[in-house]
């Protein structure tokens, strides 16, 4: 399976955002620039992330993002969910299963099955307050993005 931008980029500016410390909105901009990416993409990552509820904005001089709940209670697979939809590697082993002539008989569903459930399992385990606690002592997230390039 393999990410599309949307997932990794949103990633990237989750991890941004929970990295500010304070309560304060963090601007749309501010994130663009820390992590390099394009404000207007963000723009409609920020939109996908905030109708999950995973962010709040605020308008104005002073507005910008803030996260909906506190970083701990923020799963990886939250945000992936939010903007990849369904992580299944094909769609008959998403629980909303395509309707699959052989889905009764199908044994490799096992399979797909499988790898679906570890995939969930992994990105559910995941924190957002995690990962911001493994950006290194001194190190800004912006070079830690750099270094990834994912």
């Amino acid at each position: 399976m393999k990410m599309s931008t949307k997932g990794r980029y949103g990633l990237r500016a989750m991890i941004d955002l929970a990295s500010h410390e304070s309560d304060q909105p963090t601007s749309l901009a501010v994130i663009a620039r820390n992590e390099e990416l394009s404000e207007r993409y963000l723009e409609q990552l920020m939109t996908k992330l905030k109708k999950a509820g995973l962010v709040t904005s605020s308008r104005g001089s002073s507005g910008g993002y803030t996260l909906a709940r506190d970083a701990a209670e923020i799963s990886v697979g939250d945000i992936l969910r939010a903007l990849e939809g369904n992580l299944s590697p094909v769609e008959c082993s998403a629980e909303t299963e395509a309707d699959c002539e052989n889905s009764q008989v199908c044994v490799a569903k096992y399979v797909w099955q499988k790898v679906n459930d570890s995939i969930n399992e992994a990105v559910d385990s995941i924190s957002l307050a995690e990962l911001v606690a493994k950006i290194p002592e001194g190190e800004t997230q912006v070079s830690a993005a750099r270094a990834c390039q994912s």
